[in-house]
């Protein structure tokens, strides 16, 4: 599990730093980082039995290392490591979960692993890559090398404009409004359309359907 994708691995050079970006909108990112490290301090502190608990959890259920390292695409097509709390067994194969079936997943998830996923506990330690300015709480999420997701980042370089202008997210319209195994075209779609329509209110309106999709609530769906 623990294996970065390679500079090999398809990943782009970085692109023109927020070329669609107006003064407004560049003010308000400023303002958004800002939030980001607060938000991003209070979580860890606040959370921090979790993380113990998840830790301690992963550990004892299964043999491998306790945080899932991943290298992802960001800002500009930047790569960065990208962090959970592992929840697969350490031989589950690195691929986009549309290229593997549902059951095949399911047997690949550890028995805590499961139940970090449907808790979303997981994704706890996205929190240190918000802190480090990897990720905001909500935006585009990540995408995986080329040789994992080269549809996905293909469709996503074509979209005017681009979900790489803006820092990659906890949380994001496509995970809110599409199911898991979503195509690759409808969520480059909505990952542009958050770039061009992004605003406070857009972003507050994410962040609490994110809460409400946690809890069985399928907006769009």
């Amino acid at each position: 599990m623990r294996s970065p994708l390679p500079r090999s691995a398809g990943i782009m050079p970085p692109m023109k730093a927020g070329k669609h970006l107006n003064r407004c909108k560049r003010a308000y990112l400023a303002f958004k980082r800002f939030v980001d490290i607060s938000g991003s301090l209070f979580g860890l502190i606040v959370l921090s039995p979790f993380f113990l608990l998840c830790a301690i959890g992963t550990k004892c259920s299964s043999k491998g290392p306790v945080i899932f390292k991943q290298e992802r695409i960001g800002l500009y097509q930047r790569p960065f490591s990208f962090y959970k709390f592992r929840s697969m067994r350490i031989d589950a194969p690195q691929v986009a979960p549309s290229d593997i079936t549902v059951s095949k997943q399911q047997a690949l998830v550890t028995p805590w692993g499961s139940f970090m996923r449907k808790t979303s506990l997981d994704e706890l330690p996205q929190l240190v890559n918000i802190l480090k300015g990897d990720m905001s709480f909500i935006g585009p999420r990540p995408s995986q090398g080329k040789s994992v997701e080269g549809e996905l980042i293909a469709l996503r370089e074509s979209k005017d404009p681009s979900p790489y202008e803006v820092r990659p997210g906890l949380s994001g319209m496509a995970q809110i409004y599409l199911d898991r195994n979503h195509d690759p075209a409808k969520k480059s779609e909505l990952d542009s359309l958050y770039v061009k329509k992004l605003s406070l209110w857009l972003d507050i309106k994410l962040f609490l359907l994110s809460f409400a999709v946690l809890f069985g609530y399928e907006p769009g769906r």
